[in-house]
Formats: structure tokens, C-alpha cells, sequence
């Protein structure tokens, strides 16, 4: 059994993104986060840092990256891009 990206590994990939459309000085501890709970689930998180945002949409495994103005920059796959981690039993 596996289980999908964690929430560290998400972080780290934030901030690099960030970082390739310019945000300086940037490192996980110093992101904005947010956890969206709908029905008493939790479906997302967004991340801000520098005037960009990023959201990571749980069920769907992406993140989704936007400019100040709300224009999306980038789509990451995470079920592509981060391998899950297995899952002792």
C-alpha cells in the first residue's frame, strides 16, 4: 500500500517553484499556509510567499500555481512528479 505525497514534500516543491519565478530568500518555514476543510474534510492547501500562491488540491494531486493577479502559472502533477512513500504494515 502507498499513501500520497506529504505535506513536507509539498512544501519543498512550493518553494522551488516559487523560487524559478523569482522569490527571494525563500524556504518552507517562511511559506504562508492555509488548510481549506470543506464538509468537515480536508480538501486543500494554499501556500503564499513573495505574491504568488500555490494551491494543492489533495484528491486531484495537483498544485496549481497563480501570479498577484490570479493567472495560473503552472500545474504540477504530484502522482507524477513526487513518489509515494510505502506504507509499513
Amino acid at each position: 500500500m502507498t499513501v500520497g505525497p506529504q505535506p513536507e514534500q509539498v512544501r519543498e516543491l512550493v518553494v522551488r517553484v516559487f523560487q524559478d519565478f523569482g522569490v527571494q530568500d525563500l524556504h518552507a518555514g517562511r511559506l504562508n499556509e492555509t488548510l481549506l476543510i470543506k464538509g468537515g474534510r480536508h480538501v486543500a492547501r494554499t501556500y503564499r510567499a513573495g505574491g504568488l500562491m500555490a494551491m494543492w488540491l489533495l484528491r486531484a494531486g495537483v498544485v496549481q500555481f497563480y501570479d498577484s493577479d490570479g493567472t495560473m502559472l503552472r500545474t504540477v502533477n504530484l502522482f507524477k512528479r513526487i513518489r509515494p512513500r510505502p506504507v509499513a504494515a
